[in-house]
């Protein structure tokens, strides 16, 4: 296919087109003048512009302004229904999903429960399962039949070089470690879906919107049933070369049980050290109690602050917990030495700012990098915060780009 020759009337119309699209992004209606100025072209050049992207169905009118100077100024706005996307976050027991149109506004949310499959199920019957889900998820939340693109989150890791989950057992995502699977959804859901790890979905919503904008050098660690982290580095998101760089939770640490002992996706390493079935173990040992993990935190972090006679016991177990949960983060700040280190998940949330700093002291103790530790500062389900923004992403660039030259 041959290459557009840099600087053709077509290829600068087409930088125009996007530049106006992404002004009318980011500062929302505006009138035609306003383009001009914001573009730098002549009033001519932007009327021919707006023509241009209306008859494409990318801007609409969006009535006038009055009040200015001079006449009323009609404006202009993005098109919503010029691209629709989804997000899913799917976990053991059900997928919750988002829908939102470009501009990113959300025009439908939905859970589907997935109920464990009784009895086997070879592979066909669970990638059926599986599409089937999915396709439920998204009516649920209203999606329209030409989704422009769709990212999953999920709790295992898939290949970059296969695109094969790994990371994860059957029981963690039953019917979604089938060879193909994502390669299968896509097809038979008609729409380009990606795969991502649900952290690094989390890590790419604190960076665009919570405690770790603006920082490019950051670690996040997700505490709940399961531990795991995600690393960004120079502003990017570090994966690693299977995929599996923040699945700290099967990380060696000192005192827990190894793969060895354990098998390879047995409780082990940090997550025996310092997962939730530990952590309510050790808050149980300390007279604390809770049906899981995060509400035990919760619980201790009251007991702490009563000023009674389980106040003692119950700060001793959340400064247990603190040392364990350190001990893990230490070996990655140690070699990574980022700007900050996020914390997120159940059980850290639960512990709030009493937490965040026991963790904070126990780390310093232990290691030459000193980072901040801040709690989480998004709202809502991070995962599909996450899984929004990249699907968001992906959608604008390729509608953005629509009128560039083949």
């Amino acid at each position: 296919m041959p290459q557009p020759t840099p600087g053709t009337p077509s290829l600068l119309r087409a930088i125009n087109d996007r530049a106006a699209l992404q002004a009318l992004l980011e500062r929302g209606p505006l009138t035609r003048p306003e383009i001009g100025a914001l573009t730098g072209l002549s009033k001519p050049t932007a009327s021919q512009l707006l023509l241009r992207l209306q008859e494409a169905g990318l801007v609409v009118p969006g009535g006038v302004r009055e009040g200015l100077p001079g006449r009323t100024a009609e404006v202009y706005r993005l098109n919503p229904s010029a691209a629709y996307v989804a997000a899913l976050d799917v976990t053991r027991t059900h997928i919750d999903a988002r829908v939102a149109d470009i501009t990113g506004a959300v025009v439908g949310e939905y859970r589907q429960s997935t109920p464990a499959p009784r009895g086997s199920r070879d592979t066909g019957e669970a990638t059926e399962d599986a599409v089937r889900n999915v396709r439920a998820a998204l009516d649920g939340a209203h999606a329209p039949a030409a989704l422009r693109h769709v990212v999953v989150g999920v709790q295992g890791a898939p290949d970059p070089g296969t695109g094969t989950l790994g990371y994860a057992t059957a029981e963690d995502l039953p019917g979604w470690l089938a060879p193909g699977l994502v390669t299968t959804l896509g097809r038979r859901l008609g729409v380009r879906l990606s795969v991502e790890n649900n952290v690094n979905l989390v890590a790419q919503a604190e960076q665009a919107h919570g405690s770790a904008r603006g920082h490019r050098d950051f670690v996040l660690l997700w505490a709940d049933e399961g531990l795991g982290a995600a690393l960004v580095l120079g502003g990017r998101l570090h994966r690693g070369a299977t995929g599996g760089a923040g699945e700290i939770g099967y990380m060696p640490a000192p005192g827990a049980p190894t793969a060895r002992q354990t098998g390879r996706y047995g409780d082990h390493g940090y997550q025996a050290l310092g997962g939730g079935s530990a952590v309510l173990r050790i808050l149980r040992s300390y007279g604390v109690r809770g049906d899981g993990p995060a509400s035990a935190v919760g619980e201790a972090v009251r007991a702490a602050g009563s000023g009674g006679r389980e106040a003692p016991a119950a700060l001793a177990g959340l400064r247990d917990v603190a040392g364990r949960l350190a001990v893990g983060l230490a070996s990655i700040t140690a070699v990574v030495d980022p700007e900050i280190v996020v914390l997120t998940g159940g059980t850290l949330l639960a512990g709030g700012e009493l937490l965040r700093g026991l963790v904070e002291e126990e780390l310093h103790a232990l290691t030459i990098p000193r980072p901040p530790l801040l709690l989480s500062a998004v709202e809502g389900n991070p995962v599909l915060a996450g899984a929004l923004d990249l699907a968001l992403a992906a959608a604008r660039d390729e509608v953005f780009s629509s009128t560039l030259p083949s």
